[in-house]
């Protein structure tokens, strides 16, 4: 059996590992940043404009994150 290829495998392995880990980061982000958003909405209507603003922004950020990581997959 040859070294190398256990190593390539193993590498492989890993950063699947590695990516799948990378996306509950995000996962959990965004629900709790869509979630508080939602509350804070139903407690007060007058602000809706201004968090869903702040939300989506926020968001972004969030996605942002998941993209590094599928990034930093493809490129390691």
């Amino acid at each position: 059996m040859d070294t190398t290829t256990t190593l390539a495998e193993l590498t492989g392995n890993i950063a699947t590992v590695g990516y799948g880990l990378a996306t509950l980061g995000p996962g959990i982000g965004l629900g709790i940043l869509i979630g508080k958003t939602v509350e804070g909405m139903a407690r007060q209507p007058e602000v809706a404009g201004q968090l869903r603003t702040t939300m989506f922004i926020g968001v972004a950020f969030v996605e942002l994150l998941a993209l590094l990581g599928i990034v930093a997959g493809f490129l390691f």
